[in-house]
């Protein structure tokens, strides 16, 4: 599970880091509101946990944008505003938990568990299909017919944007931002050896669809007949 931190206080941001790294969450964090609105709508994480008073842009607009755009992404905030005021308009512009400071390391972390395990259960049935594929989200198995396979994080990912944007292109640059993030050293060369995993569980599958190399460009899917 990817995790969002959202705090403008580096040395919390820091300990939050560590705290959620030591429960086995990969973790990134921003501090300020405009890239932490940017990172929250890359579709690369499970939750976010999020200031209210942040530059740039405050937790609450952050967090309507985001809702606005229909993004649904688990959301605690986390801040020192304590007025039931600050509380209500939290929950109203679309945080799934509210909780002020100082606050309870193990309290945050059950919060955590409890929304990420909701939004795996509401994922279940939120399958991705192309061809004879189907891809299921909430457990991030690979099937054709009888046949399935449980991939990686990074091979899902992978895998889900090629089968979402079906026979269509998707350039190398796009798989690296969506997949590893805007600020990550991957290269090229990270893609091609994934893409070569997914290949292996194609074959493996005995599925007709295939990731077809468009040179120097990117990838698509395409269906032997």
């Amino acid at each position: 599970m990817r995790l969002l931190i959202v705090e403008d206080e580096v040395r919390l941001a820091k300990t939050l880091e560590e705290l959620l790294k030591r429960q086995g969450y990969t973790v990134d964090a921003c501090h300020d509101g405009i890239s932490g609105l940017d990172s929250a709508l890359s579709d690369r994480y499970d939750l976010m946990v999020l200031d209210a008073m942040l530059p740039g842009m405050d937790g609450f607009t952050l967090l309507r944008r985001l809702r606005s755009e229909g993004n649904t992404l688990p959301v605690v905030m986390l801040t020192a505003r304590a007025d039931v005021t600050d509380r209500v308009q939290g929950l109203d512009s679309g945080a799934d938990y509210y909780l002020t400071k100082p606050f309870e390391p193990q309290e945050l972390l059950a919060c955590i568990r409890l929304l990420l395990r909701r939004g795996a259960e509401a994922r279940l049935d939120d399958a991705v299909s192309y061809g004879d594929l189907r891809l299921e989200n909430g457990t991030f198995r690979l099937s054709c017919q009888e046949r399935s396979v449980r991939l990686s994080r990074r091979e899902y990912d992978l895998m889900e944007l090629l089968m979402r944007n079906k026979a269509q292109i998707v350039t190398k640059e796009q798989l690296l931002v969506k997949v590893w993030g805007y600020d990550s050293e991957a290269e090229d060369n990270n893609v091609e050896v994934y893409i070569s995993f997914l290949r292996r569980k194609l074959t493996h599958l005995h599925s007709a669809v295939k990731i077809r190399t468009l040179r120097m460009i990117g990838y698509c899917l395409e269906v032997e007949s």
